[in-house]
């Protein structure tokens, strides 16, 4: 072999070098990624913008890996951290897959974890196109048997969406309702609502709302817990956010008597959501509403409807504790295997915020939650109410 063979020998293999080094592959014990294929930006109504999504993470080892902290970055391969989570703040986003909290950051050989991520960006133009994650952990350094040691990597790449969000009408009229069980933290039941159906993992219910009204008094409630006429909302009639056309319907259920969740081995995954619409709104989105009265649906599948129409009335059917209307928006035409969407309503005035801790707190819904109101409600246009949110509706139009 020549000088110059020799040297272009030399060349390509420090070009090989480079790229090897480059894109050298680095174990990783504990995989990651996200449930939902990219993340939908949303405006609330405390003016800040909501990212919210999940990670599922998997321990491949034999050797128990844990969790000491996850960076959430902005950018691919970037290095800006835009927010770490570690301590309490991390444990309270830990679920088994049950789901249920998890007792500590110790992922089991061979077991996942979902993590709940919700970030706030002040402007929209702060948010990146792209996230990534940084998990800090102690794992097993290699495939073979070895000590778990302090590692750290990059993992699970989720993109930002760029499409401009579902603009809808309210699914209800009138002053007074809650939000309740809304967006977005990790501690609501609809979040933490994650679901294995179809063979995968689903988040449905990550944007649902459970509406419930107060009287003039601020009641939710009067007299008698068990029956589903003493409910402020109980009979309200429900709305069509915009036009559609009927997916699905059930509406032969009858009211779970309120004040308590019924007997689970009653509820089915084709009960669970009680008397149902589905309506389809073009584009790959979907409106739900759940728990209505038995046989007040009005409409049936096929059916092409209008903004407005009353598709049926406020019950209490299903997996239920008290009348309500429970609400949201997702990708596929199925309650459960479909991704929740986030969504904006037209217009409506903030009413108020009632007390979370409180209300979370309370034996049970009676009381006055109406003292949350402000004296003078605040006009909005198109916000995403957040978690007990007091929200007045506009008055429904008639006839229809």
């Amino acid at each position: 072999m020549n000088t110059r063979t020799l040297a272009g020998f030399a060349s390509l293999l420090a070009v090989v070098l480079t790229l090897n080094s480059a894109s050298a592959d680095v174990f990783t014990p504990v995989i990651a990624s996200t449930l939902s294929l990219e993340a939908h930006p949303i405006r609330g109504t405390n003016g800040a913008y909501h990212v919210v999504y999940e990670l599922l993470l998997t321990n491949t080892k034999s050797f128990p890996a844990t969790i000491r902290s996850i960076d959430v970055l902005a950018g691919a391969s970037g290095s800006e951290v835009i927010t770490s989570f570690s301590g309490a703040d991390l444990l309270g986003r830990l679920r088994t897959l049950a789901p249920e909290p998890a007792k500590d950051a110790i992922i089991e050989p061979n077991a996942a974890r979902l993590f709940y991520i919700e970030l706030t960006f002040g402007d929209a133009a702060h948010i990146p196109k792209v996230l990534e994650h940084r998990l800090h952990l102690i794992g097993a350094p290699n495939p073979g048997p070895a000590k778990p040691q302090p590692l750290d990597y990059v993992v699970a790449p989720l993109k930002i969406a760029d499409d401009k969000p579902l603009i809808i009408s309210p699914p209800l009229a009138g002053a007074g309702w809650v939000a309740a069980n809304g967006c977005c933290n990790p501690g609501i039941v609809h979040r933490g609502s994650v679901l294995s159906v179809n063979g995968a993992l689903y988040d449905a219910q990550r944007f649902a709302i459970d509406w419930m009204r107060f009287d003039e008094h601020g009641r939710l409630v009067h007299g008698d817990l068990a029956d589903v006429h003493n409910y402020s909302d109980y009979g309200a009639d429900v709305l069509a956010v915009a036009d559609g056309r009927v997916v699905s319907t059930l509406n032969n259920l009858d009211d779970q008597v309120p004040g308590h969740l019924p007997d689970p081995s009653r509820i089915t995954i084709h009960t669970v959501d009680g008397n149902h619409v589905v309506l389809d709104l073009g584009g790959g989105r979907f409106a739900f509403y759940a728990h209505l009265q038995k046989n007040s649906v009005r409409v049936k599948p096929g059916d092409e409807v209008k903004k407005g129409l009353v598709l049926g009335k406020l019950g209490n059917t299903g997996n239920t504790s008290a009348p309500h209307l429970h609400f949201h928006v997702m990708n596929r035409p199925s309650p459960l295997a479909s991704d929740g969407l986030p969504y904006l309503i037209d217009a409506f005035d903030f009413a108020g915020q009632v007390d979370i801790a409180a209300f979370e707190a309370a034996p049970d819904i009676r009381g006055d939650w109406g003292k949350a109101r402000v004296a003078k409600p605040e006009r909005r246009e198109r916000e995403f109410p957040l978690d007990a949110n007091i929200i007045n509706f506009p008055s429904a139009a008639a006839p229809r």
